[in-house]
Formats: structure tokens, sequence, C-alpha cells
């Protein structure tokens, strides 16, 4: 897409009048790590609970050179970006996993974006609230910052150099949850609109729900997804409302699923539940089932492996797609 000069130099304003006022990344650093942030909100994020959470970042791995954070008690909601050197145009807006209880950044965020950076596209790694901490958005609060996100990123196109059409979404566990949300619930009304950006689609082009969390039904609920996002006890019918397989509709856009036949934490049977939904209304989906792999098993643990594929699978079905 041709951005005209008008659009890129709104952008470029948008981005630098908000850039001096951006949440810095988490605070234990390390080297090459991005600084580059959005914060998703013009102030306090929508819903603030009356003890508000505090965000805490907690090292998990003794070796310096794989780190391995999980950020909880996320406040304020942004984007840390990754720039590739040779853009194509395209973005990805990536959430972590972790159980609804916290965003596991390095494995599942920082990682893959590297990845697909040096493939060309612009990454956008989300740190979404969790819906534990008292959000008066409830089950639908990160699905509100993902919705955001997508339209922030599109109100930035001309900045970033991207085609505002060409942007997907991957999620990992809980955070491919988030991304079947909102690749189903793209358009549900979950927060007042507050600016210009929220006139704009949050729809995905693509969505790429890994080993994903898809229902919140026994038996196929990951059960802590589950507790947080719905509750223990929540009904039938609220557990029907957050299972992106019950909300897959002929709008829904095109799907891409990997899952390890051995995860122990989140049964396969989520993504073929998924795809059946998606075969049922005809949107197009793209499933790879391995033998082996376990659950997490991101770019890290996938290394050496035949699940080592999934992402160069990823990037060439998304390429047959046009995204990039």
């Amino acid at each position: 897409m041709e951005l005209g000069r008008r659009h890129l130099l709104l952008g470029l304003a948008a981005v630098g009048a908000a850039g001096s006022a951006q949440t810095a990344p988490p605070g234990i650093r390390h080297p090459g790590d991005p600084t580059e942030t959005i914060d998703l909100w013009p102030g306090p994020a929508p819903g603030m609970p009356a003890t508000p959470p505090v965000e805490t970042v907690d090292e998990r791995s003794t070796d310096p050179a794989f780190p391995d954070r999980a950020v909880r008690g996320v406040v304020r909601p942004r984007m840390v970006v990754f720039r590739p050197a040779t853009p194509n145009g395209a973005a990805v807006l990536v959430a972590p996993g972790g159980g609804y209880a916290r965003i596991v950044i390095d494995k599942e965020g920082y990682e893959v974006a590297r990845w697909l950076a040096a493939r060309g596209y612009t990454v956008f790694v989300l740190f979404y609230r969790l819906p534990g901490d008292g959000w008066a958005a409830g089950p639908d609060v990160a699905l509100s910052d993902a919705q955001r996100a997508m339209r922030l990123i599109r109100q930035r196109a001309g900045a970033y150099r991207l085609d505002p059409t060409r942007v997907a979404m991957m999620g990992f566990s809980a955070g491919g949850h988030l991304c079947g949300d909102l690749a189903t619930r793209f358009d549900a009304m979950t927060y007042r609109a507050i600016d210009a950006a929220d006139r704009l689609s949050a729809r995905p082009m693509l969505a790429a729900p890994i080993y994903a969390v898809q229902s919140m039904s026994a038996p196929l609920a990951h059960p802590g997804s589950r507790a947080l996002l719905v509750g223990a006890e929540a009904s039938a019918a609220v557990e029907r409302a957050h299972s992106n397989a019950a909300n897959v509709t002929a709008r829904t856009p095109p799907i891409f699923m990997a899952h390890a036949e051995d995860d122990a934490t989140v049964p396969v049977d989520n993504t073929l539940e998924m795809r059946a939904a998606c075969k049922r209304v005809g949107v197009p989906v793209e499933t790879h089932l391995f033998t082996t792999g376990g659950h997490g098993f991101g770019l890290r643990r996938a290394a050496g492996k035949p699940v080592a594929i999934w992402p160069d699978l990823f990037v060439n079905w998304a390429a047959s797609m046009k995204l990039a």
C-alpha cells in the first residue's frame, strides 16, 4: 500500500508526541532489549480497581544468556516495539502466555519478536492487563487491550511504514486464547471509545493461536486460566461466551494453529475444536499437529525437534495469505 505523505507525517507526529511519556519496559533489563514502547491508553487504563495492582517482574532463569522474565500486575498496558532492519510493510501483535496470571515476555514474546523482525515484520509485544487483578471489564479486560493495540498500530501505520490492512496477531497458551478472542470478538464493545483510533477496525488480517487455551469448559479448559478469566464457578453460558470456538463466524479472519499432541497442560483438542468451528463456517484454517513438543515450546524449547519448524510454517502460510 502506498502511504500518503500527509498520513506519514501525521503518524510520525503522533509517535513523537506520545514517545516522551511512554511507560518503560520491565525493570529487569537485559542487553539487546528494545526500549521503544507505546502506552495503550492516554491516561489510566479504564476500570482501574480500587487497589491497583503493582507491576512486578520475576526473573526465573539463572542463565543470563537465556532470560525468562514473567510480569505480574500490569497496570499500564503497553506494547514494546521491535523494528526490522528492512520492513516488509506487515505487522504482528504478539501476546505471550502465562495462564492469565503473568506474562512470559522472553520465551513467548521477545524471542519470537526478534525472529519475526529478522524476517521483515514490525512486531509489537503486548503487555496486557490480567483478569484476576480486579479490573472493571472482568473477563474482557485483556481483550480491551488487544482491541486498543490493533487500533493504535493501524493509526500509526504511517510512522512505522506499515500497510494498515496487513496486521496480524499471534498468541501463545493463554495469550493464544486472547489471540482467538480478538479474532472472534474483534468488534465486541469492551470499552468506551476515547479518541480517533477507536474508530478503526480491531480485526486482525490473520490470527495465529499457538498451543492455545481455547475452551473455558471442562475437560478442555486449562483450569488456571479458566479460574482467573471467568471464575471457578462460572455458568455454562459464561464459559461459552469466552470459549473461542463458540464465537467463530464467517467474519473470523484466517487462522493458523500449531500444537503438540503430548501437551499435558492445554489439551490438543482445544485446537481441534477451534479447527472444526472454522471449517463449519468456511474460515480458512491451517493446522499443524506435532507428536511431541509438550506445552510452551515457543522457539527455545522447540530447538532440535520436529516442532521447531512451526515458525517457518507460519511465515510461509502468512505469505500465501498475502500478509507479506
